[in-house]
């Protein structure tokens, strides 16, 4: 693909392992800010020692200045998973995941949010969106404001084995405030896999989508060779069953799915493996993250045209997963995490952001 801007790369160094996935933020003034999670230290595992960072750009994304650590870890081991929300009485909301070590000894992923309402220059104290400790999952750039004002997250939540250290699979359900982020309840669904098919993972890393008033579409990563999706007609306090969604074939690796406001079309990105349509694509070698596709779909999601699916990154070497999406008239900006896997290596380590005109995958969008 031929792009007018050169990529911008922040890659991992000594005392900085990993630059991981993150969310845009578009201000009243025009700048457009983009808060990440930076490690620190020489770990860059999951829960290792993080703190919130933020990239900011003036031109719409064609270049970047770095604005430093904005929300410090604290006694936390870690914060990251950042998702922003502008609402519509023009605050603005961020949600991220805070990782620390209970008494017990092992370690909890609690969901916390934090409001601004000077477009990010400052930001209130960190609430708890959950009170019980537990181990709970929203992936960046995962929550949205419905037609009616409803604000959904979805979630992954797992529980631990017996005794153990590995997790049990994964089960979904959406947390939802009706009053713009004052209050929370978790919805009354629980959607729970089919451990007969898979005891160990379930649905991951959630995300949510809405395709008419009150009905959302839920999609999750799995281990069994497709996106699984559900659908609520209730606005996310009830969910159908999860089935296999066979546009989206995917290793156990994340979609991102958000609506362009300009055409009111959908795009989602993820690891597309689709081989028949991608023949002289080689086989990973090291990385079932690869590669990345965008594909669109015109009629709110009713059918989605994989022939049409644009690969943005394909070496079979590397991993490109958690991706940001922000639409800004006919450009898209993307961010998500990149990286070679190798020994003493991971994909997740070093963060790419690109600035894509859409008429130049699609020309009838010119």
């Amino acid at each position: 693909m031929n792009e007018k801007i050169k990529p911008f790369d922040l890659l991992n160094t000594a005392g900085n392992p990993r630059n991981s996935e993150g969310a845009f933020l578009r201000t009243g003034d025009g700048r457009t800010r983009y808060i990440y999670t930076r490690y620190s230290g020489g770990n860059w595992s999951d829960d290792a020692h993080a703190d919130l960072a933020e990239l900011i750009s003036t031109d719409d994304g064609d270049s970047w200045r770095d604005n430093g650590v904005v929300i410090p870890r604290g006694d936390a081991d870690n914060v990251m998973s950042v998702s922003l929300l502008r609402l519509r009485n023009g605050s603005v909301i961020l949600f991220y995941l805070e990782k620390r070590m209970l008494a017990c000894g092992r370690m909890a992923c609690l969901p916390m949010m934090r409001r601004s309402t000077d477009d990010g220059d400052t930001w209130s104290e960190a609430r708890r969106l959950i009170a019980r400790d537990g181990y709970f999952v929203m992936d960046n750039d995962r929550a949205v404001q419905l037609e009616s004002g409803r604000i959904v997250l979805p979630f992954s939540y797992h529980l631990f084995r017996e005794g153990r250290w590995e997790f049990r699979p994964g089960m979904l359900f959406t947390l939802i405030s009706d009053d713009n982020g004052e209050t929370w309840r978790e919805s009354e669904s629980l959607v729970c896999p089919d451990t007969r098919a898979d005891g160990f993972h379930g649905f991951q890393e959630p995300v949510v989508i809405e395709l008419a008033p009150d009905h959302l579409r839920m999609w999750a990563r799995t281990a069994l060779g497709y996106q699984f999706t559900t659908d609520s007609f209730d606005g996310g306090n009830n969910w159908g069953a999860a089935v296999p969604d066979r546009n989206f074939p995917s290793p156990l690796s994340p979609l991102s799915v958000k609506r362009d406001p300009a055409t009111g079309w959908l795009y989602a990105v993820w690891n597309g493996i689709d081989r028949q349509l991608y023949p002289v694509l080689p086989l990973p070698t090291g990385s079932d993250r690869t590669p990345l596709v965008i594909m669109r779909s015109r009629d709110n999601g009713a059918t989605w045209d994989r022939r049409e699916g644009v690969m943005l990154e394909r070496e079979p070497d590397r991993g490109y997963c958690y991706t940001a999406m922000h639409f800004c008239g006919s450009d898209l900006l993307l961010a998500y995490c990149f990286g070679v896997q190798a020994p003493g290596r991971c994909v997740l380590q070093d963060l790419r952001l690109r600035k894509l005109h859409l008429p130049d995958l699609w020309p009838d969008q010119a």
